[in-house]
């Protein structure tokens, strides 16, 4: 008998009046907002425009739930297409069932394509957004404590997760896997402040650095989890992705600091140039002016100083010819 344990909500919808807010959904949307919001903050203070981070976003959040959700319906078809199961249910994303593998990789197109039509570079923007991510996974994982899902093995532990009767789910104590995932997201963000701050990450190293980070703790926590899952050579299928990914992330750190050290110096080349005051335009028209007089009284040029240094004008050449 446990002396303490983590409660499952009853229920993963909370009803404010006519109107069902589904614990899932909010957990995914204050995530998003809070991502957008500290990647705004950490791109002006790289030189960037307010709002251009919630612009690219508007792109990449649509296609990074597509892409999650396709992940997920991919790799666990077994849950829509089966027989007895209702194909239906494989658009019902609020019930649950995001790949954070596909939501990244498409997210990542989303902010190609709204990159290039603002004229920044990516790898920066990414850089930016990278620890807002992290802490809205660690927003997100609590949707899972909504649904009651992706626990991971009995245990007895003072912070087990308690878990009810249910479709697909026995009631008992587990290890609270969606708890662990959100506390290593924290992790993360805060390695990648640091990170970013101490070496001056440039070049889309600050998300390769998420990435990476994140991969080496999902491995060890999708290994503890006991939901339906594919398994390649005995591992689940998202380890393998863990391992893959993690690969790929510090390949790109390692060749990137070689070919691209250092941070951009421009993020946001059309950031507008601020307004100059007065003095600053009546200090350029003095020059102006002044440049202008100094053409005129050039005892070298007839026209200005476009002849200047030849010593010689158009005239005297003339003349000097003549007299020969």
């Amino acid at each position: 008998m446990n002396l303490a344990s983590i409660p499952s909500p009853s229920t993963g919808v909370i009803e404010l009046g006519p109107i069902p807010l589904r614990g899932y959904a909010f957990c995914i949307i204050i995530g998003v907002f809070v991502a957008v919001w500290f990647g705004n903050k950490r791109w002006i203070a790289r030189g960037g425009k307010a709002g251009t981070v919630a612009d690219v976003a508007v792109w990449a959040v649509p296609f990074g739930l597509v892409g999650g959700r396709l992940y997920h319906v991919i790799t666990d078809y077994q849950l829509y297409f089966s027989e007895g199961e209702n194909w239906v249910d494989a658009f019902k994303i609020w019930q649950g069932g995001l790949g954070i593998w596909g939501a990244i990789a498409f997210g990542a197109v989303g902010a190609w394509i709204a990159c290039r039509r603002r004229g920044i570079p990516l790898p920066a923007w990414a850089d930016a957004l990278a620890p807002g991510i992290a802490i809205a996974q660690a927003i997100g994982r609590w949707g899972n404590w909504f649904n009651q899902e992706l626990y991971g093995k009995p245990t007895d532990l003072p912070w087990a997760l308690e878990i009810s009767e249910g479709a697909n789910r026995v009631a008992g104590t587990y290890h609270p896997t969606f708890l662990y995932e959100s506390l290593w997201c924290v992790g993360v963000a805060l390695l990648v402040i640091w990170a970013d701050r101490r070496f001056t990450l440039g070049h889309g190293r600050a998300f390769a650095l998420y990435v990476a980070a994140y991969c080496a703790g999902r491995g060890w926590i999708e290994y503890m989890r006991v939901d339906e899952a594919h398994h390649i050579l005995g591992l689940r299928l998202n380890v393998w992705t863990a391992i893959i990914v993690f690969v790929l992330a510090v390949a790109y750190m390692v060749v990137s600091a070689k070919t691209r050290p250092g941070r951009e110096e421009v993020v946001e080349p059309d950031r507008d140039v601020p307004a100059k005051t007065s003095d600053e335009d009546g200090a350029a028209g003095s020059d102006a002016a002044a440049q202008d007089a100094g053409a005129e009284k050039d005892p070298f040029t007839k026209d200005g100083p476009g002849e200047r240094g030849t010593g010689l004008t158009a005239g005297s050449t003339e003349a000097a010819a003549e007299k020969s």
